[in-house]
């Protein structure tokens, strides 16, 4: 039987080069959504599906394109011109310095001829935070300049008065956490903590260079569960056999398998956990196929997270 050819990827790459040229012509007014798929002549309800996985393409290829419509419009995509040459000749380790050498040196203009996104920020560094006004903003840019400058920070959390040594300062959903190694444990290698800025009282940093080097927080692999942020716990979860498949590919191979059950239908599976935020993500998308049977204090974390999202408990 003779060998069949391979995919024609003329059109494929025609495609892409459509709605990159489109992209680029229209500046900073951006294209909406519907012109872009008319241009890829994609149709039906799979469209945006599509044009998705074309953008997501042509980002990985160099190009930054980011949604910025307002919440609620319809998709505008803003094309941002960067500079590919330094990206095919420096290795991923080379670029990861270059960022940290672009972001400390507080240049806003090469962050975006380099095209560097917020997610490709190394953790341990920040761009600086404008003072606006108020003292949300303050303390925050208080924050940033102990991160950056690696100052000892001094402030008011929960009553107690702490003396930190940062690490990192990232942001989640809007909220902005600090993590660091408290002045009283460091000599023994404490752990590091989190510190939520919003909860700071005060903040003040040091002289540059008054803090000790903290190791930043090491990412053994590429899937987060595996991420070295929290200290390790053996957490155990039961799911029904048929479920099990599931639980594997969202939280990876476990630390150990045992048959529950009278009729051994159900599974019990011991994780080894050191990023409980990822934990709790992935645990949200398994929904009622997995039961959390413990440490208690995992339990608790999730059933409070679940608590701050449905609003239970705040103040009317």
């Amino acid at each position: 039987m003779a060998k069949a050819s391979g995919r024609d990827q003329r059109a494929p790459m025609e495609r892409l080069v459509r709605i990159a040229a489109v992209l680029r012509a229209a500046g900073d007014d951006g294209v909406r959504r519907d012109r872009l798929l008319e241009i890829a002549g994609f149709v039906g309800a799979d469209g945006p599906t599509q044009l998705s996985r074309e953008l997501r393409h042509l980002n990985r290829l160099g190009w930054l394109i980011d949604n910025v419509a307002e919440k609620g419009d319809d998709a505008l995509y803003r094309m941002t011109t960067v500079d590919n040459r330094l990206r095919v000749r420096l290795t991923p380790e080379q670029q990861s310095a270059l960022r940290r050498a672009v972001l400390l040196a507080d240049r806003d203009d090469l962050v975006e001829r380099l095209g560097l996104p917020d997610e490709a920020r190394p953790a341990e560094v920040t761009p600086p935070v404008p003072v606006v006004g108020g003292t949300a903003e303050a303390a925050l840019s208080e924050v940033v300049r102990a991160v950056r400058d690696r100052c000892v920070l001094r402030f008011g959390y929960k009553g107690t008065p702490r003396v930190v040594h940062p690490e990192s300062l990232r942001t989640q959903n809007g909220i902005w956490h600090l993590r660091g190694i408290e002045d009283a444990v460091l000599a023994d290698g404490g752990p590091v903590k989190t510190f939520v800025v919003a909860r700071m009282s005060a903040p003040e940093a040091g002289p540059a260079g008054s803090a000790a080097r903290v190791d930043a927080v090491r990412h053994t692999g590429l899937h987060p569960m595996t991420w070295q942020l929290d200290p390790p716990v053996d957490v155990a979860l039961r799911t029904p056999a048929r479920f099990e498949p599931d639980v594997r590919r969202w939280l990876g191979e476990p630390l150990g398998v045992e048959a529950d059950g009278d009729d051994h239908d159900q599974v019990v599976l011991t994780y080894r956990v050191t990023n409980r935020e990822a934990l709790r993500a992935r645990l949200y998308e398994l929904g009622t196929r997995v039961t959390v049977l413990g440490p208690q204090e995992v339990r608790d974390e999730l059933v409070a997270a679940l608590a701050a999202a449905a609003g239970v408990g705040e103040a009317s």
